[in-house]
């Protein structure tokens, strides 16, 4: 083997080896952009209903005071009268023959105040609220259902029929105490928000605004939906939008149906075209998560596309049958760009570079095309329209994304449809200390052990 020459080790002496690609390094957190409290914001009831009312199920929303809030975040659960002549005497007399708002001395020791009575202003708009909407309705807070709590009420749902029943979910709920004491869990300090855009009704920015500086107060409201009664929970769909396009869409109910996969096609272009019409310009964030339901799929001319909620794009958002890794670095469905049949990504990049036609009509929306393929999502994704020719050169090339967005429907041969002994929401129904400690392993285990017999020696020890 000849020598080096002067010229080659010269050369290589002004080679930078740092500058060499790496491995990569390991993913150690979800690569999510910031979550502010002005999403979180967006995505409460109270915020969106009032622009799409009109595609929402009927429903009516009661602002709650600081006492009812008081009385859900109290320990315990003591719930009010259902003595109705009790709050008629209330409401006509002039305060003598009023029940007292806090224990008389004639009142026993287990005897426990009405809590209502701090409250009775809320307690009768529930009333008639639940009366207005047929007699049954479903609660919820402004971002939460309490559907962990289900276990406690006597129909084994959220159905409810009296004030009581809402009463006993709601303070039931482990889902309902995270959106009054950790609403803002996750987002980023006040200090370091962005900047922020105010939009019109029609979802155009209209100006920058700076962010508070103190956190901003939620108005906390009660949304009592009319019950449906033929809810069928296969259609029900959660949909994920990503830079104002629509990414990708699964069930929400994790059983398998065998009739769901037929209707597929028409599911996609229907809950597409709702997007597009209602959420896409209007919503004002770019990024975030919403729930449909689809009654009628098959009737002729399409069924209507129901509004059920709105969910922030953020960890603590269930991503069901994908994962939010998936979501996050999934390949955006691809746009027409111009009038020469060029493609781009949704996000308007064609190689990385955003390109205009000047003789076209510029970056046209995402393409719905309503014919009923029977291609598979595998099959679509993998085709390939290029002569054979360039067959050898595309073999590198990363898969091109597809025109449409992905619709992931739980499969015939997946466990998880058939794990009908798994309690739902069964994380929730132990103590946080048990859960804290076993995430410690078994040391941890002991000394919550450890912890838990001192406390029960002790109080053998007063009660001697």
């Amino acid at each position: 083997m000849p020598a080096p020459t002067k010229e080659t080790l010269a050369a290589m002496a002004e080679v930078d080896f740092t500058d060499q690609p790496s491995a990569p390094e390991r993913l150690t957190h979800l690569p999510f952009p910031p979550v502010t409290k002005a999403q979180i914001l967006h995505c409460s009831y109270h915020f969106w209903h009032p622009l799409y009312r009109s595609v929402t199920p009927k429903a009516r929303l009661i602002p709650l005071a600081e006492p009812f809030l008081s009385y859900l975040r109290a320990d315990g659960i003591v719930l009010p009268s259902e003595d109705a002549d009790l709050y008629a005497d209330i409401e006509t007399d002039s305060g003598i023959f009023s029940a007292p708002s806090t224990p008389s001395e004639s009142d026993t020791e287990d005897d426990e105040p009405d809590p209502s009575l701090r409250w009775l202003e809320i307690h009768q708009k529930i009333t008639a609220t639940i009366a207005e909407l047929g007699g049954s309705v479903v609660p919820k807070l402004n971002w939460s259902a309490p559907k962990d709590a289900t276990w406690i009420a006597a129909t084994n749902s959220m159905e409810c029929r009296t004030p009581n029943d809402i009463y006993l979910l709601l303070k039931s709920s482990d889902f309902i105490t995270h959106d009054l004491e950790q609403a803002f869990d996750g987002c980023e300090s006040e200090e370091s928000d962005p900047e922020t855009y105010s939009h019109d009704h029609d979802g155009t920015p209209d100006r920058k605004t700076k962010p508070p500086t103190s956190p901003p107060e939620i108005p906390y409201h009660l949304i009592l939906r009319k019950t449906i009664p033929s809810l069928i929970t296969s259609l029900e769909f959660r949909c994920f939008v990503r830079a104002r396009h629509l990414l990708c869409l699964c069930q929400r109910d994790l059983n398998h149906y065998s009739f769901l996969p037929s209707l597929l096609p028409t599911l996609r272009t229907l809950i597409q075209e709702f997007f597009d019409q209602k959420l896409k310009n209007t919503f004002p964030d770019d990024n975030f998560v919403f729930d449909v339901y689809v009654p009628q799929p098959q009737k002729e001319g399409g069924g209507r596309v129901w509004l059920i909620d709105i969910n922030p794009w953020a960890p603590r958002t269930d991503p069901l049958l994908f994962s939010w890794l998936e979501i996050l670095t999934m390949a955006a469905p691809e746009v027409v760009v111009g009038g020469g049949g060029g493609v781009a990504t949704s996000d308007g990049l064609e190689n990385g570079v955003l390109r205009l036609s000047l003789r076209g009509h510029g970056v046209v929306h995402t393409d719905t095309d309503t014919d009923t393929d029977t291609t598979t999502e595998e099959e679509k994704y993998n085709d390939d329209d290029d002569d054979d020719d360039d067959n050898d050169n595309d073999n590198n090339q990363p898969p091109t994304p597809s025109s449409e967005p992905t619709f992931r429907l739980v499969a015939r041969d997946d466990p998880e449809a058939y794990s009908f002994n798994t309690p739902q929401y069964s994380a929730h129904k132990l103590p946080k200390d048990v859960v804290d400690a076993g995430a410690d392993g078994e040391a941890g285990l002991r000394e919550f052990m450890g912890r838990w017999r001192d406390i029960v020696a002790g109080q053998e020890g007063e009660g001697e």
